[in-house]
């Protein structure tokens, strides 16, 4: 039974974790999970071929290592990231190496890519779900392991956060005895509407998360090990608190509001702590992950098993048969769409992500890549229509503003080329979360302003 239609508690156990279990401000949209949350996972057949953008991460580029008319195996390295804030890539399918291509991401940046085609020499279906996430995950095998050991398995392994940010994860959580880590937070919030990527993980993968939760804690030398989930998920939740008992990983359960699952909010929600404006969650002794990216850690320092697959919800009301699915990186996002049924006549809109932060984008050639946590498909019905006015100084945006800025300000400013006065207003400390254009009366596109403008500060240097 899907979580959406239990019940839930609005009360939290004060008892569990010193947070109140929530933050400021922030919204309630329909949460429209239950089109996918019943539905466990699928393992997607072998592609004939898959693209792999050269930069699927925050950070440098990585460089590429095969040449054309190489036959590579699933696993190899074929891209090295060189750089500090990098990460590799390696290939999901045995094949042949063909010429280097340009590919559009869903953001509409092009980038360099290698494409393989399959030669279907692999696992797959069940087998393949066996060796990233069956069997056993020992609880005490990371004790013998240090943690520039882990850290270590996580760079070679290519491991990116999973939840969208796509991070390196060996930067994030490669202890510094400057910035000591007293508790690692892995978030289970999946707070954006519509996917249901970690819940089904959580559900289905419970062990594989614990073990790689205490590996991440680990590395970071860590003493405590929190799991934050939202209220709406109970089945995650004893899922979870099944696997980790006498594990020492607490699951804090936490109300359900958006953003929720932003890193600085579940830390106040289960913590009780403030992460300084333009600071970072280390400043205050905290590393922040995510459930899918601790399983690939999990994979990698135990299975030796590098990133090249992942989950992904497809989904929303214009999808014949949304689904979750396992599937390999650089298959394109129509191959997804088409094995869930294809799309419905009233669908309107395509989006990469959820409809809070994701971006909508057109090519059904657009491959997955490591940060692409769904495929979410509106109907004209879902989409939001207001026609744009001009701003009424209602305030609603700053009423829901979880980072207390003044997005209206923010926004005029970077229309206005004014970044100057955009950098006055903390434009950089806005995560784009949307909760302002979702509340805005007069249908200003909010996020769009904000984004453009901190995109042009970054080019110019400002």
């Amino acid at each position: 039974m899907a979580w959406f239609r239990q019940k839930y508690k609005d009360n939290i156990d004060p008892h569990a974790f010193p947070g109140n279990g929530t933050f400021a401000h922030g919204i309630h949209p329909p949460q429209c999970k239950d089109l996918a949350a019943d539905s466990p996972i699928e393992i997607m057949p072998i592609p004939d071929k898959v693209v792999l953008p050269l930069l699927q991460h925050i950070g440098g580029p990585c460089a590429p290592v095969v040449k054309p008319k190489q036959t590579v195996r699933a696993g190899d390295l074929v891209g090295m990231g060189e750089a500090y804030v990098s990460a590799s890539l390696h290939t999901p399918i045995s094949g042949d190496v063909l010429k280097m291509a340009v590919t559009t991401l869903a953001n509409g940046r092009h980038m360099q890519a290698i494409v393989i085609r399959s030669n279907g020499e692999q696992r797959t279906g069940q087998a393949l779900w066996d060796i990233m996430f069956g069997g056993k995950w020992p609880q005490k095998e990371y004790q013998t392991l240090s943690p520039e050991e882990i850290n270590a398995a996580i760079h070679d392994a290519g491991i990116v956060g999973l939840g969208g940010a796509a991070f390196p994860t060996h930067v994030k959580i490669d202890s510094d005895d400057r910035k000591p880590i007293e508790i690692l937070m892995v978030n289970g919030c999946e707070c954006e509407p519509y996917l249901t990527t970690d819940y089904r993980l959580m559900v289905e993968a419970p062990d594989a998360i614990v073990a790689g939760t205490m590996l991440a804690a680990r590395a970071v030398r860590a003493k405590k090990a929190y799991i934050g989930i939202e209220n709406n998920k109970l089945e995650a939740v004893e899922s979870l608190r099944r696997a980790a008992s006498g594990a020492g990983v607490k699951i804090a359960v936490v109300k359900t509001k958006y953003p929720q699952g932003s890193e600085k909010h579940l830390i106040k929600g289960v913590l009780g702590k403030e992460v300084p404006l333009g600071g970072l969650p280390s400043d205050i002794g905290v590393a922040m992950t995510n459930v899918a990216t601790v399983t690939s850690v999990a994979r990698g320092v135990m299975r030796n098993i590098p990133l090249t697959h992942r989950v992904v919800s497809v989904t929303g009301g214009g999808i014949v048969q949304p689904k979750n699915l396992l599937v390999p990186l650089g298959i394109s996002m129509g191959a997804l769409i088409a094995y869930c049924g294809g799309l419905r006549k009233t669908a309107a809109r395509i989006i990469a992500g959820g409809p809070m932060m994701g971006f909508a984008f057109t090519n059904p050639d657009t491959p997955v890549t490591k940060g692409t946590s769904g495929i979410t498909v509106l109907t004209h019905e879902e989409i939001r229509r207001v026609e744009q006015t001009v701003c009424v100084r209602c305030g609603r945006c700053v009423d829901v503003c979880p980072m207390n800025l003044v997005p209206t300000k923010i926004a005029m400013a970077s229309r206005q080329n004014d970044f100057t006065l955009a950098r006055k207003y903390n434009i950089n400390a806005c995560f784009e979360c949307g909760s302002c254009a979702y509340i805005c009366p007069a249908g200003l596109p909010l996020v769009q302003l904000i984004r453009t403008g901190k995109a042009q500060i970054a080019g110019a240097g400002r």
